[in-house]
């Protein structure tokens, strides 16, 4: 009896709480051990006003989906350092979405491919743009004379404005099929 009552009274944790509170934990010690005194200063008023001098600032699109939100662009040496919203544009009126705000960090991601990729022998290797066409339209004018036209599906992209969306359209009749859908549905 008594050892039933203890069972009930010893507070138990489950694993994933468990593995929360050892990684908050982790982090916590981590932060601790830094040296944030040597490695820290404040910033001058001339770097508060104008953190990346030279900089020039580009209006710009954002491109994350075809609703146009307006951005601009601070470019320092060619490179997209900086991003902000544009507050006379008259699509996002000074505003962005989530995904907009996180246009710069798309760009600058390490994970995205900026050239074709090939595996071959378990290895990517890079390819150039026109082997790639080749290859990728190769296969699938094979699959369609294989299977016909409506073995493929073809699905827009929020990315698409109208004109976009009207020559996918058109591909996708040249290619013989009905079988077009938008991404939003799915």
């Amino acid at each position: 009896m008594i050892e039933k009552m203890r069972d009930k009274m010893t507070p138990r944790i489950g694993r994933r709480s468990f593995l929360k509170m050892a990684a908050v934990g982790a982090g916590v010690g981590a932060a601790a051990s830094l040296p944030l005194g040597r490695s820290l200063r404040a910033a001058t008023a001339a770097e508060v006003k104008e953190p990346f001098p030279g900089s020039k600032r580009v209006k710009t699109i954002c491109s994350i989906c075809s609703a146009g939100c307006g951005m601009i662009a601070e470019v320092q040496n060619g490179v997209w350092v900086r991003q902000d919203v544009a507050q006379d544009h008259p699509i996002s009126e000074g505003s962005h979405c989530c995904k907009g705000i996180d246009q710069i960090d798309l760009i600058k991601s390490k994970q995205r491919l900026k050239f074709p990729m090939k595996k071959e022998n378990g290895q990517w290797k890079r390819i150039g743009w026109d082997q790639a066409v080749d290859e990728i339209s190769g296969k699938m004018l094979a699959l369609r004379k294989e299977n016909g036209p409506d073995m493929a599906m073809f699905l827009g992209s929020a990315k698409f404005n109208l004109q976009q969306a009207y020559y996918f359209r058109k591909f996708a009749a040249m290619w013989g099929t009905n079988n077009i859908d938008h991404v939003a549905r799915i």
